[in-house]
């Protein structure tokens, strides 16, 4: 994506089942964990540019010792700064402790993070400002460890309004009114409410405090908490958990919107965000990763029994396809095949653009999130070759024949970030100056006035970066034309789910769909839809309708797209410019098993989706620039 924009958080829960000793003698280090919880980060740092922390929970030392420890950062090398901060401590104490160097249970006493538990998590910040009161984990102290919690998640909740009201109701004064504070707050207090219940359970059956304490930590029922926690939960989430007596929990939203992936062998338990992490860190092949299943639970108890439970019915698994397009690390299997579908799915309607002149068309790609469905666009234009030199080839044509044999796809590397430029210039003056820099490009290869340019960009949400940048500079090369390809469809609707698209009136497709009203006289739509979806607001979310679906409806894709491309191309360049998309049906025919896309169609998967649809369509009538949730 050309555009920049912040995306989804990546978590990451392990769970030792081996004494260190075992970890000493296999892998030549106590420290096994912490250097998993490292790697696995370190290979979704894809997931978070905003900050990192880490946690965790050692499940056997006597009263009065630290056994739960955390670690946050919001610096620009989060991660390095945590885990130079872990080595420092561990190298500190063994240093001044020669003695114990060796010593196991002297070590697990003494070091932090050398412990059964762990948890780390990546924030990309769709909610709140990038300080360390953001950063999770967030944490929840008490005297009780079965009462202790800290939660890490990739989530975005669309009612938070309405929880916490809820918890308002149940005599909570709540910090802070984030989904984040709400979910800690809503898990906990159904987790000190099952503690209760367990203790005047146990306390009737004769028990002594200290009995009572063991008996809660070996049978608290964290699926019931989870699930009166999260039944009124209206978004997209995956929340992983950890209890201080040394249970943990990561649950996902019944309709899978947020991913979810799980390993486990005899040594340990680990759960993380994207598939490729588990393979790379353990060396295993995917058949051996499960993906959690939407409104489930893996529940991991202090007894190292391991489950995944159902927590809420599951709903229709309407997983983000927009995170398979752009976001996840395309070096997963699944996600490497379907960006190369949908380059494939979009030679026919380039080849028809160029009326199939590949001898003077130079095909490229900005940005490197691009690259595989730039390689699948390319095979089906060899494929195409192909079909037309056996065509030739029966024809008998040899000077025909001799041409096209000789020709293939041209392709070029034409644009290169400048990365160097990216936090350099910061005022407000400067900052389209600095976007006008951010691309270097390669002179040369395009002959002037003569060939077309064909570039693919993996999706253009703003198109901000291609007006005021990647547009004029390639107009410098000289082409006759610029085809600018999205293999993601048009992007019209806000994400409210984990992906910082919340503002309608930043969409282009959007700009474009009202530019086209006003073009045709039709801008009284904008005042008549305003109105019914303020009627709406104050209905329960189920009898919501997506109203900004109606902005569109006049319209054709190709009458959209013929817009974006006239508010995008800037008066000054040469080339004539087009703007192509993929189509939906080409989207779910490339990406079949994820089938959330109301990115694109508006289909939400959940009833909040409708609502803050509509409530970003009346802060773009009423001029607010704020969030619709």
């Amino acid at each position: 994506m050309s555009d920049e924009i912040h995306e989804e958080c990546g978590i990451v829960l392990i769970r030792l089942l081996k004494p260190f000793s075992y970890y000493q003698k296999k892998y030549g280090t106590p420290y096994y964990g912490i250097h998993k919880l490292y790697l696995l980060m370190e290979k979704q740092h894809n997931r978070g540019q905003d900050g990192a922390g880490v946690a965790d929970v050692k499940l056997s030392l006597p009263p009065g010792r630290p056994y739960m420890h955390r670690i946050r950062s919001v610096s620009q090398n989060a991660l390095e700064e945590i885990f130079g901060k872990v080595q420092h401590r561990i190298d500190e104490i063994q240093k001044s402790n020669e003695e114990h160097k060796d010593d196991l249970d002297w070590l697990y006493q003494n070091v932090p993070f050398l412990s059964e538990l762990l948890m780390g998590h990546l924030r990309y910040g769709t909610y709140g400002k990038n300080n360390m009161e953001y950063c999770h984990p967030f944490e929840r102290h008490n005297n009780w460890r079965t009462k202790n919690l800290m939660i890490a998640g990739n989530f975005n909740l669309t009612n938070v309004n309405e929880l916490f009201d809820k918890l308002l109701e149940l005599g909570q004064h709540p910090k802070e009114k984030t989904d984040t504070i709400t979910i800690l707050e809503k898990i906990g207090h159904f987790l000190d409410k099952e503690n209760e219940r367990m203790f005047r359970k146990y306390k009737h059956e004769g028990n002594n405090n200290e009995q009572i304490s063991e008996l809660i930590a070996e049978n608290l029922n964290l699926k019931d908490v989870l699930f009166h926690a999260a039944k009124r939960f209206d978004g997209g989430y995956t929340i992983a958990g950890i209890l201080g007596h040394g249970d943990a929990f990561v649950l996902r939203d019944p309709n899978g919107i947020r991913p979810a992936f799980y390993y486990q062998d005899d040594e340990i338990v680990v759960a993380t965000s994207e598939r490729p992490a588990l393979q790379t860190a353990f060396n295993i092949p995917v058949e051996k990763i499960k993906e959690l299943k939407p409104g489930h639970a893996l529940i991991i108890k202090k007894n190292k029994t391991v489950s995944e439970v159902s927590v809420l019915p599951e709903k229709e698994k309407l997983s983000c396809s927009f995170e398979r397009i752009y976001f996840s690390r395309g070096n997963d299997t699944d996600i490497y095949k379907e960006r190369k579908m949908l380059g494939k799915l979009l030679a026919k309607p380039v080849l028809k653009t160029i009326d199939h002149d590949l001898e003077n068309t130079v095909f490229s790609f900005i940005p490197n999130t691009a690259e595989v469905a730039f390689l699948g666009m390319m095979e089906e234009m060899e494929h195409y070759l192909d079909t037309q030199k056996e065509k030739e080839l029966a024809s008998g044509n040899t000077a025909r024949l001799k041409k096209i044999l000789s020709l293939h796809p041209r392709i070029e590397k034409i644009a290169l970030k400048d990365t160097k430029l990216r936090t350099f210039i910061t005022n407000d003056i400067n900052r389209a100056d600095k976007a006008a820099h951010v691309y270097d490009t390669t002179y040369g290869v395009i002959r002037p006035g003569k060939d077309t340019l064909v570039v693919l960009d993996d999706s253009i949400v703003r198109g901000t970066t291609l007006k005021q940048s990647i547009l004029r500079i390639l107009d410098r090369l000289g082409p006759k034309r610029i085809i600018v390809v999205s293999s993601a469809p048009q992007i019209r609707y806000p994400d409210c789910y984990g992906i910082d698209m919340a503002k309608l009136g930043d969409l282009i497709a959007f700009e474009a769909a009202v530019s086209l009203l006003k073009d045709s006289f039709k801008d009284n739509l904008l005042e008549e839809i305003y109105e019914k979806a303020k009627a709406q607001d104050e209905l329960p979310m189920e009898k919501i309708e997506n109203l900004v679906k109606e902005v569109y409806s006049p319209f054709t894709t190709e009458q959209i797209s013929a817009k974006i491309t006239e508010l995008l191309r800037p008066k000054e360049i040469k080339a004539d410019t087009e703007i192509i998309y993929q189509e939906v049906e080409g989207l779910h025919k490339a990406i079949p098993n994820h089938k959330g896309d109301w990115y694109f169609t508006g289909n939400y998967p959940t009833p909040g989706g409708n609502k803050v649809a509509n409530r970003s369509f009346m802060n773009f009538m009423e001029g607010k620039n704020v969030r619709a949730y």
